[in-house]
């Protein structure tokens, strides 16, 4: 539901991935660009794999040649992104934007660890690296303790290859960090991470 003419880069095919635009609208066409946000919106979330979109207004008072709109749009992996982006359907509905609006910025597009650190409903960008680091600490660390004290005896014992034994633990935290620990601790720790 975004863009404009820069090319994304590379994005993995199989995580999910947000992608963030920004726009620059020419001074007095405001509510051309509002009418045609409502359109790319719709025409994007008819996409596989699509997540939502947030779009991010420039504050009242702003002058008009600083006014800028950015757009975190999420899709479930690459692969359906790169879809939207190279769709007929988008390549129409960009090129209403002549005399509106153009993209500002280098798109930026984050994947992986990064998408972990997301609040319910609301794409957004990620947080300092460094917050993230210690986010994932404060979720494998317990974790860890919790497999050695329970698990990592009784690993040794069972009649299986070393490489599969050694792959159980990490399926098991990768598991539990994505579908619980990380999303849970993102929501709880949301005013310090953004």
């Amino acid at each position: 539901m975004i863009e404009g003419s820069a090319a994304a880069g590379p994005v993995p095919d199989d995580e999910p991935v947000s992608v963030l635009f920004t726009w620059r609208v020419m001074p007095g066409r405001e509510a051309d660009f509002e009418r045609w946000l409502e359109e790319i919106n719709q025409v994007s979330s008819r996409f596989p794999g699509h997540r939502g979109v947030t779009w991010l207004r420039p504050p009242a008072g702003t002058p008009a040649e600083q006014r800028r709109y950015h757009c975190v749009l999420r899709f479930d992996n690459g692969r359906h992104l790169s879809r939207w982006l190279t769709s007929p359907e988008r390549e129409v509905t960009v090129r209403h934007l002549a005399g509106i609006a153009e993209e500002a910025e280098q798109r930026e597009t984050t994947t992986g660890m990064e998408t972990w650190f997301s609040l319910p409903g609301r794409p957004v960008l990620p947080p300092a690296r460094w917050k993230m680091a210690l986010v994932s600490f404060l979720g494998v660390y317990p974790l860890i303790l919790i497999f050695n004290l329970l698990g990592t005896e009784h690993l040794a014992e069972l009649p299986l290859p070393y490489l599969v034994r050694a792959a159980i633990i990490p399926l098991l935290l990768s598991v539990l960090l994505t579908y619980l620990v990380m999303p849970f601790l993102s929501r709880l720790l949301r005013r310090y991470l953004y």
